[in-house]
């Protein structure tokens, strides 16, 4: 019994690193850079070693990488949740926004804006972190916390920068 309560802690931590590679990757960082951008909070030798499941990493070292990706520290971990593959169908798209200007903004609109934003990037588990897609049901939505029409709505995202 306790080989196969090891073989599952190796596995669910080759899962754990596979995890922690993919929002790396959509973040487009080498392992160099994120050594280097988080100024060497983050060695690449160590992430290295936690993406390939050889090393275990602890609760409050996966929050600060979360905190570092900007992403949710849930989405660091592998989940049963019928998550999104990321397709879409043709002629769904509504807008692009620009999610690095969003992060610059502030006021209500901003931080509403940016609330709504995040929880598509879950759904949808996209962390680029440059831009979102945003889907044309997901319009209707931002044009109400926007307080225009929907035909109005990207020319507000564009008064914003975001569009």
């Amino acid at each position: 019994m306790e080989i196969d309560e090891n073989e599952e802690r190796e596995e669910y931590g080759r899962v754990v690193g596979g995890r922690l590679r993919q929002i790396r990757k959509q973040k487009r960082l080498s392992l160099q850079e994120v050594e280097s951008v988080s100024d060497h909070e983050f060695k690449a030798s160590v992430l290295g070693a936690y993406e390939r499941g050889e090393r275990a990493i602890s609760v409050p070292r996966l929050h600060r990488l979360a905190m570092f990706y900007k992403v949710p520290v849930d989405q660091l971990l592998p989940g049963e949740s019928g998550a999104s593959n990321g397709a879409e169908p043709q002629g769904a798209y509504g807008a692009r926004i620009d999610i690095a200007k969003l992060e610059e903004l502030d006021g209500p609109d901003a931080r509403m804006l940016g609330r709504y934003l995040r929880m598509i990037q879950v759904q949808r588990q996209d962390f680029n972190g440059r831009v979102l897609t945003i889907r044309r049901d997901d319009m209707r939505a931002i044009a109400c916390m926007l307080g225009v029409s929907e035909d109005d709505a990207a020319g507000r995202l564009a008064e914003l920068g975001l569009g």
